[in-house]
Parts: structure tokens; sequence; C-alpha cells
């Protein structure tokens, strides 16, 4: 690698070679063979994972590794090109496939090294006569201009390019003679287009002629054609515009073409010498069409026993697909030497599907710190970068370069560097060399954590996933949306979105609505900025008070009132046990500033309840976001530990509150509400934790642990390893952050 990705070796690294260059036969980013680990049949690799994974940086490094050394093509299915036909193709002659093909096509085509280009013959045959089934219309620059492009795909460029531009001239002029004959923009004419592109290519006697004659001859084995292969083609036309399932085993013949002649190209008379390795055929952002129809096509055909040459790796949102159901399954560590495939007895056992991992905690600071050379790094800001991101290769970037620009004016905490403006890398680029010619010019940005939301939740559609990061299940999350979100949205609303979230990779986390941590923190500080009185924000909290003590929610949002059934039952115990519900309540209570209830229950039940159970609980209920009220001279209130009111409660310095109630230890009573908010201060993912804070929770534990008769060792590792965890950016150690059923000893 270049350095550009981190915790991805086991898919560059040359000595020992990583799956690449064990799959592709090339040493990325070098001139030099490497030994390919199936030398016959290849698994089709599928990188899976949830948006910000970097299946998309993964695929792109590839491509850089790759690009020049072998022939390659990256396309992104999601690109504007694949959602529907050009202006002026009919629908019924165009499919994301097909326009897929002609791109891939047009990209490995291309000369590499000391290999000439690659004519495409069989591939322009199939095109040629699918495209013909539209040509039913008087417009003949237009379809002069389709068929010049794909016989393009059979120039090998060795001619003079003015005589490869006269010879696809004369020969698209005879496809296109029977659309001027006495039945013009009548009908069909893929008949007569047919006939004529098989008496062009029979009277030529060039290379490219030659070439399309012996591909055309391929098609003779269509099925049903019998040996004909001018009813091959037709065979070919027909069940394209069929639609359906016709046009899907069109797709994969058109397939099949492109990987027959990328064959010839390595085993033709062109010595193989020439082409070391393989070709290497990228596909982002597989999900969606035309991805999991070539993946699809690809897997069918190498399980029929149709081998083929090429090094397909592929992106795909979410843990899996319906197509890849029993693809072997393996981690980049488990794939670093071997990559354990055998193909098994179906189609989809010829995939290795890749679940790519977060980064690692000793990975994400060394992002942050890459980023950030040269400039003055709080100590605790890399492992806060991946307490917050979860090792998000994503949400760490942009982090570190958010921290490279706006540390030097003064911001230090996740908070601040998530609500500084961040200028796009290429934008800064530009901004810096203007600024070099003048000094007055700026460029704008904005805050980093919208940058980050664009990318993670693209279709703009933020609103309504902001208000519900607050919920913990269906339920309440239907509660949410009934008080607070248009009558339309609802229960259907709710599923829906619950669904992609599922299909977008977000993992499902009992106790939370939106499961992934890190998109979560995003949400919630989205829907604490929506407006300057953060009157949303305090509305959904208060609904779910109002839900969780069983009171009807205050009529005022712009929903009905009420939930339908359907969100009575969901996957994670939705009505929950009433002391989860309590929970749930003090959480959201302290959310909006009110700590006392929850200080008065870790009171209450810390006599009673079973020790691990009740560091659940502190845990759980010090998870509750944090957003102080705004001191005037800092822009979003995170102004590091100084203007931090939980640092001062938890070392006994202000706050204190209201005295306990008559009767109660008082003692116990001010060590837990200390407790309490020194927790919620060191695990907050948008504060730096306080040294000073973190070894205060040591000695409240130990005090803690004397006060208890039996069962004193959960709390005293506690006191042992919550500093160290909470210093580091780790989660807290023997303790859940969900709360559990409270158990008594």
């Amino acid at each position: 690698m270049r350095g550009r990705l981190y915790g991805r070796g086991a898919l560059f690294d040359t000595e020992p070679p990583g799956l690449a260059p064990r799959l592709v036969g090339l040493r990325p980013f070098q001139h030099g063979p490497s030994p390919c680990e199936h030398p016959k049949d290849i698994p089709f690799v599928v990188f899976a994972g949830a948006r910000g994974l970097g299946k998309s940086a993964v695929l792109a490094e590839l491509r850089a590794a790759y690009e020049g050394q072998t022939p390659l093509a990256l396309i992104d299915c999601e690109a504007d090109r694949f959602a529907g036909p050009p202006a002026g193709r009919p629908h019924e002659v165009w499919s994301p496939v097909s326009q897929a093909l002609v791109t891939i096509a047009e990209q490995l085509a291309e000369p590499v090294a000391d290999a000439g280009r690659i004519p495409f013959p069989r591939l322009a045959a199939g095109l040629l006569a699918v495209a013909a089934g539209g040509w039913n219309d008087r417009d003949v620059p237009r379809i002069r201009r389709e068929a010049e492009r794909i016989l393009l795909l059979n120039d090998t460029g060795s001619w003079v390019g003015g005589h490869t531009s006269r010879w696809v001239g004369r020969v698209s002029a005879r496809l296109t003679d029977p659309l001027t004959g006495p039945l013009p923009g009548t009908g069909p004419v893929v008949e007569p287009v047919v006939e004529a592109a098989l008496e062009t290519f029979s009277e030529g006697v060039s290379p490219a002629h030659r070439r399309l004659r012996k591909a055309a001859a391929w098609y003779r084995d269509h099925p049903n054609a019998d040996g004909n292969q001018k009813l091959g083609l037709l065979l070919l036309s027909g069940h394209f515009r069929a639609g359906g399932d016709p046009r899907t085993h069109a797709e994969g013949h058109l397939v099949r073409a492109l990987l027959a002649d990328l064959d010839d190209a390595y085993g033709g008379p062109l010595p193989r010498g020439h082409r070391s390795g393989r070709p290497v055929v990228l596909i982002d952002n597989a999900q969606t069409a035309p991805g999991i129809g070539l993946i699809g096509a690809v897997l069918r055909d190498r399980a029929d026993g149709i081998a083929d040459r090429v090094a397909f790796f592929a992106g795909l949102r979410g843990h899996g697909h319906p197509a890849l159901r029993n693809a072997t399954r393996g981690t980049l560590s488990e794939l670093a030497r071997t990559s354990g495939w055998e193909p098994g007895g179906t189609a989809s056992s010829r995939a290795l599907l890749v679940p790519l991992s977060p980064l690692s905690p000793d990975e994400t600071p060394r992002v942050v710190e890459a980023a950030c050379r040269g400039l003055a790094v709080p100590s605790r800001l890399p492992g806060a970068a991946h307490r917050l991101t979860g090792g998000s290769p994503l949400g760490t970037t942009l982090f570190a370069e958010s921290a490279r620009q706006n540390l030097p004016r003064g911001a230090g905490t996740p908070g601040e560097l998530l609500t500084a403006d961040l200028v796009p890398q290429k934008a800064q680029e530009a901004q810096e060399a203007r600024e070099k010619r003048e000094k007055h010019e700026a460029c704008d940005g904005r805050p980093a954590y919208r940058e980050l939301l664009d990318r993670l939740v693209p279709d703009g559609r933020r609103d309504e996933p902001a208000l519900l990061a607050v919920a913990h299940d269906r339920e309440s999350a239907c509660a949410l949306a009934a008080a607070r979100l248009p009558g339309d949205f609802g229960a259907v609303g709710v599923l829906a979105l619950e669904a992609r979230l599922a299909e977008e990779g977000v993992p499902s986390v009992p106790g939370q609505f939106v499961g992934d941590p890190f998109l979560r923190a995003l949400l919630l500080l989205d829907l604490h900025r929506r407006e300057p009185d953060h009157g949303t924000w305090k509305a959904a909290h208060r609904t779910l008070v109002a839900h969780y003590t069983d009171i009807p929610a205050a009529p005022d949002g712009p929903g009905d009132g009420s939930c339908d059934s359907s969100c009575d039952s969901s996957g994670h115990d939705s009505s929950g046990s009433r002391e989860q519900r309590t929970l749930y309540r003090l959480q959201h209570e302290l959310a909006l500033g009110a700590a006392e209830p929850a200080v008065t229950y870790l009171r209450d039940t810390f006599p009673r309840h079973d020790p691990r159970a009740w560091l659940r609980a502190l845990l759980f209920l010090a998870s509750a976001p944090y957003h102080p009220a705004r001191p005037a001279p800092v822009p979003d209130g995170y102004g590091g530990a100084a203007s931090d009111a939980r640092t001062r409660v938890a070392l006994g310095r202000v706050g204190t509150g209201p005295p306990p109630p008559q009767g109660a230890d008082t003692a116990l009573h001010l060590r837990i509400r200390r407790l309490l908010y020194g927790v919620w201060q060191v695990t907050d993912p948008l504060a730096l934790p306080d040294p000073v804070v973190a070894e205060r929770l040591r000695s409240e534990l130990e005090h803690l642990s004397r006060l208890r008769l039996t069962d004193v060792e959960p709390l005293l590792r506690a006191s042992v390893h919550w500093p160290e965890d909470a210093l580091s950016g780790r989660p807290l150690r023997h303790a859940r952050t969900t709360p559990g059923p409270l158990t008594r000893p």
C-alpha cells in the first residue's frame, strides 16, 4: 500500500503476498509477477459492510495498485449512467447490465505495459443485435452514434486513427441502411440490421472484419440457434427485449461474450508473456443494478464450468445478499496467507464474501497522527477519536482532516472538531493554492458532522433518522413518530426506516433503535443543533420520559398521538421490563439535565442489586448524550474540561445538588453522584476524558466496594480497569451499556 489505507495489509502485502496479488498474479504497485493461489478456478471477491467501512477506498486502492500493469475497469453501480437509458434509447433495448458491459469493455480495452489494446468483437456483435431492436425510428444520426460506439469496442488501436474512423463510419452506414428503405420507422428492423452486419463482416478482409466474422460465428452456440449465427443473434435480441428472465439470460450471454473476448486476448495469437497476471474488474456499490446482475452472471457461468481469467472484486453495502447465500466467508486477517476458498456445487459458492472490519484502536490514532503531523495534538485525542468513530475508516479520515484544519484554530475536543467547519480536501488544496495568489480569498466549509452525515445518510432525509435515534426500540420509535412526525409517517415509516438501516448494514443492538454508536452520535448532534433553542431535541426526550412513565405524550407534535399495532412486536423486547423502562426514563431525564432521579435510583439500588447489573445500569445512565448550556465564548458548549460542569461535580468542587431526602445515607448519595458525573464525563464520545476525573473514579469505586459485604470483586475490578480504559478510549470493561435484568445477591 502507499500509506493511504490502514488495517488492509492482508489485501495488499507483497511479502508474503496478500489476497490481491495471490488472485491477480501481480505485485501491487510493482511490475512483477506473484504466485497465483487459484490457477484455474478463482473466487469472486465481495467486500461487504455498512457505509464508511472503506469498501470504495479499497477498490480505489486496487485500481491504483494495478492501473497500467494489467487491463482494469472500475464502475460505480450508483453512477447516473446506470440509472436509465440515454436520451432517445428505448427502455426495451437498454439495461444497467448492458451499459455496464460497454463501460467495462471500454476501460479494459486500454493498452497496458507492453501489450496493446484489447478488442471485444463478440461483445460488439451481441450489443449491435440488442441495440438494433430499438432502431425503429427516423433518428438516423443518433442510431449511427450508437453503432459507432459499439463498433469501436472491436478496435485494437493498431490502425491509424483516420482509417479506424473511416472503417467504423462505413460499417455503421451499412447497418443503418434498413432504416432508409421503403418502410422506415414502422417497426423493428432487427433482422435486416443483423443481415447487413453479417454481410459487412463477410465482405471485408481487414483484421477488424475477420474478428467480427469470427465473433458472429460464436453465436451459433446460442441456445436454440441450431448452429445458425444469424438466428443466434436474433434470439439474443428478442430475449433482451422480452425482459424478465429472458433478458437475464441474454445479459448473461453478453457477459460471457466479454469474458470470451478477454480469454482470446490472453490465450490467442498474442504471446501470453506479454500479458502477465489477470485482468481486474472492480464493481463498487454492487448491491444495486447492475452489480448483482453482473455478479450473478459470472457466478452462474463459473458454476457451469465456463471458466474465465478475470479477477473480480466488488463492494457490497450490507452484510450479504441472497445471491451470495452460499459464499465462503472470511475476515481480512483470516485471508492474509490463504483464502481458504473451495468452490461448491452452487453458483453462490463461487464467491468469497469478506466483511470489512473497522480500524483497530492502534490504527485509528495512526490516521489522526499522520494527518496532524507537525501540530500539537492533545495526547488523549487519538484515543478519543477511536471511541467516537468506532474505527470507521471514513469517520476517522474526516475527523483527522478536521483536526488538521481546526486544531490550529483552537478546537481540541471531539465535539469541537465535529461542529467546526471542515473544508473537503480538494477544496482545501484549491484554497491553499489561491491563498498563495490572493491572501484575502477564502473557501467556505461546513460543520464536519454534516459532511459525515451526507456520506453516511446520503439521500438528504436526515430528519426522521435523527429524531428516531433518540429511541431504544421499535415501540419507542413509534411513540416518537406519533408525537413528533407528520401523521403519514407513523408505524409504516418506522418499519421502513428499520428495514433500511438493516439493508445498509447498520447493526441491530438491543436498547438502541440506531445500533451504530458513531452514526447515532452524529444524528443526535444533528438533532440538537437543528434549532437555536434545541426545541426538537428537548421535545423528543420529554416524549420518551412520558412514554416510559406510562403518561400519554403531550399532543404538541404534528402526529396524531397513536401508534399502529405493528409497533407492538419487535426483535428487542419492545415493552421491556419495568426495570428497563425505569432506566430508559432516567437516561432521558439525565439528557435533559435532571440528574437527581438517576442518582437516587443508583443510591437506592446499590445495597440490594447484583454489583455487575448495578455497574451496567450506571454505565447505561452515563451514556446519556450531554449538551450543556452554551457559555458565551464557546461556540457549541464543548469547551474542554474547564467548561465541563461534569468535571467539577465529579471532583466534588461544585454542584453538590439538592440534599438527599431525610433518612438517606448522605455520604453514599454524594459519592454516587460524583461517580455518575465522572463516568458520564470520561465516556462521553464528544469530550476528552479528564485524567483527574478518571483517577477519582478509582477511589470512588474502591470506597463503594467497602460498603458491600459480599461480591465485591466487580467493583474492585472496575476500580482498576475503568480509569485506564477511559483514558485509552476503550469501552469500560465488565459492564454492558444496555440495561439488563437486575438481580439481587
